[in-house]
């Protein structure tokens, strides 16, 4: 795929990976990673699994966003993106899977579905996992 790069950041991980440490490069994102309890951690820390659904979810409300204002849409100010991010095993290893339930307040359900649909095309995390792992959408107003 072709990229016209708009923007880069890097983070940096230390100290053991899921018990370990992560920086980003501008230092905003500064903090230190613990398994979950489920996994047999104490879960004192953040996770792999819990900054991934964390940007998912911001970066999807922004697709949701970007789609009505396209379609001169007013999308509700109380309008909400959760994504669950589920971790396990697989036959070869691990993996995720993603479940992503936007709440769009106040739309109509077929135009809420329309453009929950829309921003799961456009949205980066959407497309990067595409074809990778299960994401199941669902949409509330």
């Amino acid at each position: 795929m072709s990229l016209d790069v708009l923007y880069t950041i890097s983070s940096t991980a230390s100290g053991g990976g899921r018990d370990g440490h992560v920086k980003s490069a501008t230092g905003r994102l500064d903090l230190d990673l613990r398994p979950p309890k489920e996994l047999g951690g104490n879960g004192e820390g953040s996770n792999p699994e819990e900054l991934f659904s964390a940007g998912y979810a911001a970066c999807f409300l922004g697709a949701i966003l970007a789609v009505a204002r396209g379609e001169k849409v007013a999308v509700p100010a109380d309008s909400t993106v959760t994504v669950t991010v589920g971790f396990g095993k697989t036959a070869t290893g691990f993996g995720l899977n993603a479940a992503i339930a936007a709440s769009l307040p106040g739309l109509d359900q077929t135009e809420a579905e329309s453009l929950v649909a829309k921003a799961h095309q456009l949205c980066p995390y959407s497309n990067a996992t595409r074809g990778n792992i299960d994401v199941d959408l669902t949409t509330s107003v």
